[in-house]
């Protein structure tokens, strides 16, 4: 992925009363610099000076105090607790393999920290299927340890998956230095690992969850072969009291050469047991495979600790595997799988093919699998994609709950159902969360094409596009849940139908399905009824044309229902037959609307021209916050969208006076679960 040294920068136009009394910013502020994900090398740093855009930075010497773009780097969604619903089909098993994928996101250097201004970016989105995320990268010339961007964090976490930061002592073909990994297993006086300290500083600072370790550095000898697992251990030991965990690869030894097994074995076990998992090489076969879930059954440990690797950085779901080895259909899984590099999804495409359409589209065939559909899965697709062998999982557990299917990217951006920018963009930490299963339709008809399209939005950058025949019902299934159920929950929709008449209905189950690959035990409540309005049963619907073109939103009423809602869908028939287009921009699922509390103490804490570093408080008080954005007030009285993130910390670049202005003023809103707005807080800078 090129980088880009550019923040995004997105336009609007919806008026609004400037605030009285903006707040100054300090003066005297420091230059504002772009910032970047970190990274370092363990201790010392290479000969010579580095390249353009890279700086060198020793781990050994970092502090948290001292980091000027920890605020921007510091992921701020704590890892939400998810549960498993019934399968959706009869061949995904829970409790048995588990999945790891090893992501590079952008380069280990000039990696924004908060989004950039293309659309043309790895949003992972499957992350129902996940149990632990890689940010893998490093290179001798840049630096060996990388520590996730928040983007990437935030994302995760809201999916309920940890992130592991990035250990790489590349092999000497690649610039890799013996002396590196000498320098991450030293010891001080007192016979501690202060690279072990601080490496668990780290994650603890910057909010993630632990560290994949990676020693590919040939040369060594048995006593690096101690020093190592003597480091590892006690790296495990402190991560360990900080909920963080440790993931080993398979490549140095136990006598401290680097030489890849694809097996646990007597050569690598004491590593596999100093941490938390092994990834193991992809050079296993079926036997390997067997040995070592063997043998980590008599190390008292769990098979599912092994990630067999999988190589998918050249072929994707083109890849042929021995999946029988590892997931096999007619017993227990084998192992867990370790995927390589799986964002080939977007890395495929030719450059003049890489539209977030066509990137989900391959994005959805690698984790879903031909069929496109979880719920009936292709028996005779080579590729067993991860839908198929495990079970999916949900975050969605507690009200309020709301979704506009913000993908994380976007070509443009949306508010209300209007653009407010037409610049492409991408902030990972500003995902929602997604449903899991893509897409499940029920039907006895022609089945329609369901889709996350980034051609028109409610808000963010993309909508779910229904689009067919439609010659028979057709019910969608959107978010399998835990939500309990009061007098006062209503569940909100809004939608649209782009051609073609479509009668909508809420599909709510407030009971598991009878069992795997069985539909929930929906009941459906009218959303968008086809006869008159006044023919709407009032106790269940009440609609709203909003203003902004045809988008309409329907508050629908439990009325009747009571306990958990463990599934929602929705059920569409188009009385006319024929083609038809519906869109639904967002879900939202709650008893009030309590809206956060403002941030306070907005300030410009960096400046040079029109660059600006802000920062900002929280409030001690009130409801949780999604996220904030920040604007820029307009002499004329609008508001210019300048970007959205998760932590207390933005970076613009690029602003300019307007004609005749003296100073731009600025403000920033905190936004709830519900996307509904705190109140705003606002700065000046004199210009």
């Amino acid at each position: 992925m090129n980088p880009t040294r550019r923040t995004v920068l997105i336009a609007g136009a919806a008026a609004a009363l400037l605030p009285a009394a903006p707040a100054l910013a300090a003066p005297g502020t420091r230059a504002a610099t772009a910032p970047y994900a970190s990274y370092w090398y363990p201790d010392s740093l290479p000969s010579g000076s580095p390249g353009s855009g890279v700086t060198w930075r020793s781990l050994k010497a970092w502090r948290a105090a001292d980091d000027p773009d920890l605020a921007f780097n510091a992921a701020s969604v704590p890892l939400a607790a998810r549960f498993t619903p019934t399968p959706a089909n009869t061949t995904a098993r829970s409790g048995q393999a588990r999945v790891q994928a090893l992501v590079s996101f952008g380069p280990t250097s000039a990696n924004p920290s908060q989004g950039s201004p293309t659309a043309d970016y790895y949003a992972l989105t499957h992350w129902a299927y996940l149990d632990e995320l890689v940010f893998w990268g490093g290179s001798a010339g840049e630096g060996l340890i990388l520590a996730p961007n928040a983007p990437v964090v935030d994302a995760a976490h809201r999916h309920g998956v940890p992130v592991l930061g990035n250990v790489f002592l590349p092999p000497a073909a690649y610039g890799g230095q013996l002396r590196w990994t000498r320098d991450l297993v030293q010891k001080d006086a007192s016979g501690r690992h202060p690279l072990a300290a601080q490496l668990v500083a780290v994650a603890a600072a910057y909010g993630f969850d632990g560290w994949f370790l990676n020693a590919e550095t040939g040369g060594g000898d048995s006593a690096l072969g101690t020093a190592m697992l003597d480091f590892v251990t006690e790296l495990k030991r402190l991560a360990a009291a900080k909920g963080q965990r440790v993931t080993w690869y398979d490549a140095m030894t136990v006598d401290g050469a680097v030489s890849w097994q694809g097996a646990l074995n007597d050569r690598n076990q004491a590593f596999f047991r100093a941490a938390g998992d092994m990834f193991v090489d992809f050079r296993w076969s079926a036997g390997s495979l067997a040995a070592s879930a063997t043998r980590a059954g008599q190390l008292g440990r769990d098979p599912y600790e092994l990630w067999a690797g999988v190589d998918v950085e050249s072929n994707g779901s083109d890849s042929s595997v021995n999946w029988d080895a590892i997931v096999p259909t007619t017993k227990a899984h084998i192992t867990s799988i370790g995927f390589y590099r799986p964002e080939w999804t977007r890395n495929h495409l030719p450059a003049d093919r890489r539209a977030p359409e066509d990137f989900h589209a391959a994005d959805d065939r690698f984790w879903t699998g031909r069929s496109l559909d979880p719920a009936r899965p292709d028996g005779t697709d080579p590729w067993r994609a991860p839908a198929v062998s495990v079970a999916d999982r949900s975050t969605v557990t507690s009200v309020p709950f709301a979704s506009v299917f913000n993908t994380g990217h976007g070509l443009r951006w949306y508010e209300e159902g209007a653009v407010t920018s037409d610049a492409p963009w991408n902030h990972l930490g500003l995902q929602d969360r997604l449903p899991s299963r893509r897409w499940v339709v029920r039907t006895a008809g022609r089945r329609p094409d369901v889709s996350l399209d980034f051609g028109d939005a409610w808000r963010g950058g993309s909508s779910v596009l229904v689009a067919g025949e439609l010659d028979e019902p057709a019910v969608l299934d959107l978010y399998a849940t835990l939500l309990p159920v009061t007098a006062g929950t209503v569940v909100e929709l809004t939608h649209r139908a782009d051609a073609g008449g479509v009668n909508v209905e809420l599909a709510v189950a407030t009971a598991e399905p009878d069992g795997p690959g069985t539909p929930p035990p929906y009941t459906y409540l009218p959303v968008r009824p086809v006869k008159p309005v006044n023919w709407v049963d009032r106790a269940h619907a009440v609609n709203a044309v909003d203003e902004a073109g045809t988008w309409q939103t329907s508050t629908v009423r439990l009325t009747g229902l009571s306990g958990t809602v463990h599934a929602l869908g929705v059920r569409l028939t188009a009385p006319g037959g024929g083609p038809v287009r519906w869109r639904l921009g967002r879900v939202a699922v709650r008893d009030t609307a309590e809206a956060p509390t403002a941030p306070t103490a907005l300030r410009i804490t960096a400046a040079t021209g029109g660059d600006l570093r802000f920062a900002w408080n929280t409030a001690p008080h009130g409801a949780p916050v999604r996220h904030y954005e920040l604007r820029r007030l307009l002499p004329d009285g609008t508001r210019r969208f300048l970007g959205g993130t998760c932590q207390r910390a933005h970076f613009a670049t690029g602003l300019r006076p307007e004609q005749g202005e003296a100073a731009a003023r600025f403000e920033l809103r905190a936004l709830g679960e519900l996307y509904n707005a705190s109140a705003p807080v606002t700065v000046t800078h004199t210009w």
